[in-house]
């Protein structure tokens, strides 16, 4: 599928980029609280996209692939990026929402994953588990707990 030194760009996968690529990096920005890293992902994994032949639906296979590589990047991180996450201070000036997104940016990777697949993807809990590789019980618990974090600070 090369052509000299350009790549071929299947014409769905090129529709799937202008309609998948800013929804996508909102996703993975959500999830690791970093713009540029959400891009780098995002590119990465349309890239990977490209390679794939005979993938039915490109637009959940695009998801995962984001959402995996979110989860790798939390995995190598590790405690270190957990641990500055959770020193970050809090000003009390700041604006509702800009608390709420620190907020979701502390809660644990887990948690974060499953309230953004959830409530901003609109993913149903089966189809995040099936996404996650666990039990929809897991994933009811998981968004419970986070949902819990998030309403003390709506509280306060």
């Amino acid at each position: 599928m090369r052509e000299g030194a350009e790549a071929v760009w299947a014409d769905s996968l090129v529709t799937l980029y202008r309609a998948r690529y800013l929804p996508m990096v909102r996703l993975a920005f959500l999830m690791t609280g970093s713009n540029e890293l959400a891009e780098e992902i995002v590119q990465d994994a349309f890239i990977r996209l490209r390679d794939r032949t005979g993938v039915a639906d490109l637009a959940s296979y695009l998801r995962a692939t984001v959402v995996n590589a979110c989860r790798d990047h939390h995995r190598r991180a590790g405690a270190q990026s957990r641990a500055l996450l959770r020193l970050a201070p809090v000003e009390e000036s700041v604006d509702a929402v800009d608390e709420l997104h620190d907020t979701l940016a502390r809660l644990p990777v887990r948690q974060r994953t499953v309230i953004v697949l959830r409530y901003y993807e609109g993913l149903s809990e089966a189809e995040i588990a099936g996404l996650l590789g666990c039990r929809a019980g897991t994933v009811k618990s998981l968004a419970h707990r986070g949902l819990a974090t998030l309403r003390g600070v709506v509280e306060r």
